[in-house]
């Protein structure tokens, strides 16, 4: 298996996580991004989208999408299990996995996406859109704040992949000007703690 990568980038960041919570390697090559390589013609046979994660099989099977990626290399790493073990498990994680997704990491991605200047020249922005993505972003924090004021995770107490996602999110929020606020104590809470995880120098 080859893992091409952005290190930057939320999306393949939320697969080097899994990875290194299962304590697994494989080999990355970086894709450079600045430099559009992602969008020349020897990249968009791998992925016709240009976008990244891009896992390739041993076989040449190509997956793009970081939680498909993440979810065949849970079945093939099943330990520990970030998916969950159980069928409720596994349901309740995609239910929080979602959430998370849509209420805190597509607004912050939004925001980015609308507001950095690396984008300026590479999509048609809409600044406007931006702020409002910023404030979308800050509405899922304080529900998620209030989510979190009973569990240590989201939606459970163990580690799983919908703290992944989020915690990606939030790191990608540090370059859309979009910081988690002191007055949301549990999110807070939760965000020094996965962020003092070893894999979240992954």
């Amino acid at each position: 298996m080859i893992l091409y990568d952005l290190k930057s980038g939320m999306h393949p960041r939320r697969v080097r996580i899994l990875l290194a919570e299962k304590g697994v390697e494989i080999p990355i090559k970086q894709v450079d991004v600045m430099a559009k390589e992602n969008d020349d013609a020897a990249f968009r046979r791998i992925n016709s989208l240009g976008k990244l994660p891009v896992l390739e099989l041993d076989d040449g099977t190509i997956l793009c999408e970081s939680m498909a990626i993440c979810r065949y290399l849970e079945s093939v790493y099943p330990t520990p299990p970030l998916f969950g073990s159980t069928e409720l498990e596994k349901a309740k994680i995609d239910m929080w996995s979602r959430r998370t997704e849509y209420e805190i990491a597509r607004p912050i991605l939004d925001a980015f996406l609308h507001g950095s200047d690396f984008y300026k020249d590479r999509m048609q922005q809409v600044p406007g859109y931006a702020e409002w993505a910023k404030r979308r972003a800050a509405d899922g924090m304080a529900w998620l704040d209030a989510e979190l004021a009973g569990t240590r995770h989201i939606g459970r107490d163990e580690y799983s992949m919908a703290d992944i996602v989020a915690q990606c999110a939030f790191v990608l929020g540090k370059a859309a000007g979009i910081r988690i606020s002191e007055d949301l104590p549990n999110l807070s809470r939760w965000f020094a703690d996965v962020s003092s995880r070893p894999s979240a120098r992954a």
